[in-house]
Order: structure tokens, then sequence, then C-alpha cells
């Protein structure tokens, strides 16, 4: 077995979806841990993986943990861990915090977002020296590349990583339904409106990765137009220190959940 998942939510599920559509990994390869065993099969069924019970992981060549960080300091003596490598996608638990419970160096701490979904995710990882050594960083790597892309960052960053880009989706979501809603104050029909912000913020996503974000402001705010004025007023409203304190806010939260651990 190549790859065992703990835990299946929807993050864990977009990644064994594109590890398999993509070939990565086969069906036969993976097995799945739920919270009870039928439970575990329910998961493990659509995708045709084995279900495993807590003790069947020392059959893995590598575990995916993907609980809720509040549930890993209750599992971690359960996860049987000798010639196992892991590789976490649990937020606010660091690798030395991993490390420590797991009784072993062979750990990889990964955040992607919730576009892995579509396979548009961003992907942050980090590795200690024997997850390096074992290959396991290198598994982690292809593994979350059939998601998206992936980015090697110091730990240091993970915090901030997580606050601006794996919550990024929510940021963007919450300025798309105010921009529809601001739609639907002039007129627009809400339907209308919800599809026309949502194909802005997917076209100004292409935009941008060609261009500097100045770039393509400058290029949409012609003088004394429209869109000078709207700007003008965005920022009188402060959009920019609200982003500031979002992502600060998210950053502080993800220290707060490592030191709980």
């Amino acid at each position: 077995m190549k790859l065992a998942f703990l835990g299946l939510g929807k993050m864990g599920r977009s990644i064994l979806k594109g590890a398999l559509d993509r070939g990565f990994l086969r069906p036969e390869e993976v097995g799945v841990v739920g919270r009870t065993p039928e439970r575990g099969q329910a998961l493990a069924a659509p995708f045709g993986v084995r279900a495993l019970s807590l003790q069947d992981l020392a059959e893995a060549e590598r575990v995916l943990l993907a609980v809720q960080p509040r549930d890993f300091p209750q599992l971690a003596p359960e996860i049987p861990r000798a010639g196992v490598g892991f590789i976490s996608i649990m937020a606010g638990v660091s690798t030395a915090v991993l490390a420590r419970r797991l009784d072993t160096r062979r750990v990889v701490r990964a955040m992607p977002n919730l576009a892995a979904v579509i396979g548009e995710s961003s992907t942050a990882l980090t590795a200690l020296r024997e997850a390096q050594e074992a290959g396991d960083l290198d598994f982690a790597r292809a593994l979350f590349a059939t998601v998206g892309d992936v980015y090697e960052i110091p730990e240091h960053l993970f915090d901030p990583f997580t606050a601006m880009s794996a919550s990024a989706p929510a940021y963007l979501a919450l300025v798309a339904e105010a921009l529809a809603d601001a739609g639907v104050k002039m007129g627009m029909p809400r339907a209308l409106a919800l599809r026309l912000a949502a194909d802005a913020l997917a076209a100004t996503g292409e935009l941008l990765k060609g261009r500097h974000p100045a770039q393509v402001k400058d290029e949409v705010a012609s003088p004394g137009g429209t869109t000078i004025h709207g700007l003008h007023a965005l920022e009188a409203r402060a959009l920019r220190a609200a982003f500031y304190e979002a992502v600060e806010a998210a950053t502080r939260r993800g220290h707060e959940l490592g030191e709980a651990e």
C-alpha cells in the first residue's frame, strides 16, 4: 500500500481523486481509515480503495493525516509508525509537533487549499531532513502536483501562507458575494449578478498570471471614468487595510493553534 488516508474529508477526497485520475496512484495502492469501520467503508467504496483499521496503517508506506487538529493528540498514540512516513494537511500542526507525537522524524507538512477540488490548489510543503532522505518529500511533491501547484517554503512562512492562500477562497468568495449584492442594489437580477461576479473573479485571476495587479487596475481605470470613481470609494472604505487585518488575524490564529499543541 503506497498511501493510506487517515480521515477523508473534502480536502482528502480531492487529493485522492486527483491522484487516481492522473494515474499517480492506483486504487489497489490506497487505503482509507474512517471514524468507524462503517464510515471507512462508505468513504472507500466510491474510489474502489481499501477500508482500513488504524492497525492496518502499519502496512502502508506512507500515511496522509487528514483529521481535525483537535483530534490528533488522541489519535497519535494509536497510529503505527515503524517504517511509515507521514504527510500532514492539518492546519497549525508543526513538523516538530508531528515528530514528537508520532515518534518519528519522517514527517512532511502540507497546506493545500479548497481549489484542489478543481485541480487548481496552491500547496505549501516543508519536511524534516529524514523525510527528505526517505523520499517522502518527493512523494508529497508529486502527490500534490496532481491537484495544482506546489511551493516548498520555510516552515516559519506556513502560517502566513495558510492565512493568505489557503484562506483566500473564503475571502474572495466574500468579495464576489458583496459585488453581486451591490449589483442587485443597482437593479441587477441576483442570478445574473452572481454569475457576473464569478466570471469577473475567474477572468481577473487569469489576467493576473501575466501581469502585475497594478497594471490590470490601471488598464481598466481610464481617466475620469467609472472605474476610478469606484476605486476611490473602495480606498475611502480602507479595503486594503481590511485585507491586511484579515491575513494578520488568520496568521495569528495559526500561531495559536500551533502553540496549543
